[in-house]
């Protein structure tokens, strides 16, 4: 009698279980916070061309940005809208854990600290990067060693702080640090003769001699890369639907990079016979359903803005100010680290 009541128990356990797994996801409290104020709220970086930068009439562009417009398009369908508010690396980790915004779309690298203690999660990387140096060309130098007794500009609260002071450490070498509340003033005081070198994340430096630099042919970025800087989304821990939509929907960008997919055929791809694209464009399979969200989720994502390497492209790609190649940033199957997850 044990027996057969022990084994009606594993039975009954075994059908709960399964019932529960293919159950519809719920949308999360963020989402449907998000839903019934009709935006997504985004933290994004200050001024930084390529990345997020708003022009004179006040619309903002970049990577980071248009990463922002992809998960609301897939949150909020086609009256999909956004709010972009800019914040300093002082403010923006402690925007989201106030509430003001629903993530972060900035540049904030991905270190253990702070995957680990500020009660944040990261949902992947957007753009894989690492520190550099802008320098003057007539000041003639080879390399980051050659730095040794300079003075360095750079940005308080940011990786980029401590970088500067472990490679030099690490190298024997010396220097003095100019440091400043934000990038903006770091950088003013680097093209105003404050300090010999200025000092960040390489897609930053390649903005600000694009952009801001008097005349962009007499200031070079020195060939070494000092520290990995993986950027991307940063949203609370305390909402795992949320986190996994802003996750996904990076994935998405990525894979339709990866299937051919683009802003100009999407429409034409949902009828492809692939079981992946029909996966992800959803026209077979539940994908959408799990996330809590619809079938069109991903197919609105790629709408809105096009995959990764289009979104990369137009933003700071070769062709733009920024001059940017892919490097790290390429498709896995191009020597890069872009990978997506299986969508299934």
């Amino acid at each position: 009698m044990n027996n057969l009541l022990n084994n009606g128990l594993a039975a009954a356990m075994l059908l709960a279980a399964a019932a529960g797994a293919s159950a519809p996801a719920q949308a999360g409290a963020t989402i449907d916070a998000i839903r019934q104020r009709g935006e997504v709220v985004c933290g994004v970086s200050t001024g930084i061309g390529g990345f997020s930068i708003a022009d004179s009439s006040g619309q903002w562009t970049g990577l980071t940005t248009d990463f922002c417009r992809a998960v609301s398009a897939a949150v909020l369908g086609d009256a999909a809208k956004e709010k972009f508010v800019p914040l300093s690396p002082q403010q923006r980790f402690t925007a989201l854990q106030s509430g003001e915004v629903d993530m972060l779309t900035t540049v904030a690298t991905w270190t253990l600290t702070r995957d680990a203690s500020l009660g944040l999660l990261y949902a992947g990387v957007y753009f894989y990067d690492g520190q550099g140096f802008l320098v003057p060309k007539s000041l003639d130098l080879k390399g980051a060693l050659d730095l040794d007794g300079a003075s360095i500009c750079t940005a308080t609260g940011t990786t980029s702080e401590l970088n500067l002071a472990d490679y030099f450490r690490a190298n024997g070498k010396k220097f003095t640090p100019v440091v400043f509340e934000s990038q903006n003033e770091a950088r003013a005081a680097f093209f105003s003769g404050r300090c010999q070198a200025f000092s960040a994340d390489m897609s930053y430096l390649s903005s600000v001699r694009a952009s801001d630099a008097p005349n962009p042919d007499e200031w070079v970025i020195l060939p070494e890369m000092i520290s990995k800087e993986p950027l991307g989304p940063v949203v609370g821990r305390n909402d795992l639907e949320w986190y996994t939509v802003a996750k996904w929907t990076l994935m998405a960008l990525i894979e339709a990079e990866e299937k051919g997919i683009t802003q100009a055929n999407v429409d034409q791809m949902k009828d492809s016979q692939d079981p992946t694209i029909q996966r992800l464009l959803g026209t077979s399979g539940d994908m959408g359903e799990k996330l809590g969200l619809d079938a069109g989720w991903a197919y609105r994502a790629i709408k809105r803005g096009g995959n990764y390497g289009e979104i990369f492209e137009r933003n700071v790609g070769p062709k733009t100010p920024l001059r940017m190649e892919r490097n790290a940033n390429a498709l896995w199957t191009q020597g890069g680290q872009m990978y997506a997850l299986p969508v299934r």
